[in-house]
């Protein structure tokens, strides 16, 4: 079993809107660093957007400030990420991931999800 499984990907239109899930089963996301990261073809992994769920900083990349955000329900031990206003560029395989540090470089994080593709046609 994936230490942590995401959801809602999908095909969508430029300017639409998409929400990822992360869901955690062997940890408490309250105890963890929770990052979302994407890979396009031919590229490297990067930092999309990370948060410290203890005590809730955040961390954007440059391309996604103002349009993605990031989000966790201790509760529900999952975290998402609202996509608004998607652009082409943001086709990737999205993953999540979780460290016991807070930071958004993929080198920094142990555990990972399978990924879920996103595609935004133009």
């Amino acid at each position: 079993e994936e230490p942590l499984v995401e959801s809602g990907g999908g095909l969508v239109q430029a300017g639409g809107s998409l929400r990822l899930s992360c869901a955690a089963s062997k940890f408490t996301f309250d105890d963890y660093a929770i990052g979302w990261f994407r890979q396009a073809p031919g590229k490297e992994r990067e930092g999309v957007a990370c948060i410290n769920a203890s005590d809730g900083s955040t961390y954007y990349a440059d391309s996604v400030k103002g349009r993605f955000t990031i989000s966790s329900d201790s509760a529900k031990n999952t975290a998402y990420l609202q996509m608004n206003s998607l652009k082409p560029e943001d086709t990737a395989v999205y993953y999540c991931a979780a460290d016991f540090s807070f930071s958004c470089s993929p080198l920094r994080y142990d555990y990972w999800g399978q990924g879920t593709q996103v595609t935004v046609s133009s």
